[in-house]
């Protein structure tokens, strides 16, 4: 019989603040963290604004032993670290000194490091060859040398945040790190349910880190015309299933859950948050950059999803929707649910929090998860704001601006990343 395998600790690193109840309450309010960009001058963009974390500092979540260890951390590495420690905490797991440390793992869905942008151009403007129109090799490297860091070299490998961790916490159990794009996080707490369940590990700390807000992060996004370019009204910008949206915008951050086997965990007297009861992890099989027209990965992730958890679309009470705001994934993520959920589509509300977050990448779906854990808690269902103009491509309920009261026991939330990623989670309240 497969072990189950329940939420312990959760902690967030987001655009809207760090702490759950706090973030949660803000959410509910329908409050926007879009602004500006502010780590570099994006004046000269297409998109000149994004989701960023404000105010963030490592020190402020380790003792000062640990924040010196893991100074050389790269920025989203420390928000796994940050989110981690504040999982850990909640999780009650700094309370206790019997933990069997090699019984307990890491599974992050983390991505690369920020290039050391100033520095690599700087590399590349001394070293290129006008007359030639090639770039000297020799030159770059001996100017390279002068003033690239090993370390922060090292930092953009996406597997440093999860080495931090297991050395924060001194866990030696598996350690995996998963890079699939938008889904990643989402995939990593599966996997990492998955392992449990088995019994590879008795808990696993799992989640995803991201910051893609740089230079080369944004450019990337913005030749995709993936980005939306409404800069005169960024706060309105992300705008979920509505006729006029025109892209997603860039967030960064962190979400990290403790997950634990249910007898581990009862046994410790941990309070548990929710349990992870049905996973779905498929690809489209089709293009790089676009979702298959009919949606055969998202039905099948979110068909396998409610399959292993044993239940059918009508004991769903909330979608947490993947949700970014361009044209083609909103319009194929509700031909997807319509297909999934046939009757129950149109009774089951569905909601999108990169509308106030933005697009957390790699850190969405485990984000967007604790916001599913936290909607069954307090039976309240956060709004995908900026909904003005319905579109007849989505036609479901988006709980549009203003949060809404629900009985809630069981959440199902989507994540879906280029490449055609499709990953799915159901998660419910704690059973006896």
């Amino acid at each position: 019989m497969s072990r189950r395998v329940v939420v312990t600790g959760m902690g967030w690193i987001t655009p809207l603040g760090h702490d759950i109840d706090g973030v949660w309450q803000r959410l509910l309010r329908g409050e926007s963290g879009v602004a500006s960009t502010m780590l570099f001058d994006a004046r000269t963009f297409p998109t000149t604004f994004s989701a960023e974390v404000k105010n963030f500092r490592l020190a402020d979540f380790l003792n000062s032993q640990d924040a010196e260890r893991h100074k050389s951390a790269s920025r989203q590495a420390g928000f796994a670290l940050a989110a981690a420690s504040l999982a850990w905490r909640n999780a009650g797991l700094d309370r206790t000194d019997r933990l069997d440390r090699s019984a307990i793992g890491v599974y992050l869905g983390g991505g690369e490091g920020p290039i050391d942008f100033q520095n690599f151009a700087q590399c590349a403007i001394g070293a290129w060859n006008y007359e030639g129109g090639n770039l000297d090799t020799r030159q770059w490297a001996a100017i390279a040398a002068e003033r690239l860091s090993a370390v922060v070299e090292l930092e953009q490998d996406p597997n440093m945040a999860a080495s931090h961790m297991a050395c924060l916490f001194q866990v030696e159990g598996p350690n995996l790190n998963t890079l699939t794009a938008c889904a990643a996080s989402t995939q990593a707490i599966g996997e990492a349910t998955e392992i449990i369940r088995r019994g590879d590990a008795e808990a696993m700390i799992s989640g995803g880190c991201h910051s893609m807000i740089h230079p080369l992060g944004v450019t990337g996004f913005n030749r995709l015309t993936a980005l939306s370019t409404r800069n005169d009204s960024c706060i309105t910008a992300s705008r979920p299933f509505d006729r006029t949206r025109d892209g997603f915008v860039l967030g960064e951050g962190a979400g990290m859950l403790i997950l634990e086997e249910y007898e581990h965990a009862r046994r410790r007297g941990a309070t548990i948050h929710a349990e992870i009861t049905g996973y779905g992890s498929t690809a489209d099989a089709f293009r790089i950059t676009d979702i298959h027209e009919t949606g055969r990965g998202a039905i099948a992730a979110m068909s396998n999803a409610l399959k292993g958890a044993g239940v059918k679309p009508g004991d769903v009470h909330y979608i947490s929707a993947h949700g970014t705001g361009t044209v083609e994934n909103d319009k194929i993520e509700t031909l997807a649910i319509r297909s999934v959920f046939g009757e129950h589509a149109r009774k089951t509300p569905i909601s999108s929090v990169k509308s106030m977050l933005g697009h957390l990448i790699a850190a969405a779906g485990a984000v967007e998860l604790i916001t599913c854990i936290l909607a069954i808690r307090d039976g309240k269902l956060p709004p995908t704001i900026n909904y003005q103009n319905p579109d007849a491509n989505c036609d479901l309920d988006y709980i549009p601006n203003t949060a809404r009261d629900a009985h809630v026991t069981r959440c199902l939330s989507n994540s879906f990343g280029f490449g055609g990623q499709n990953d799915t989670l159901i998660v419910e309240k704690p059973r006896g």
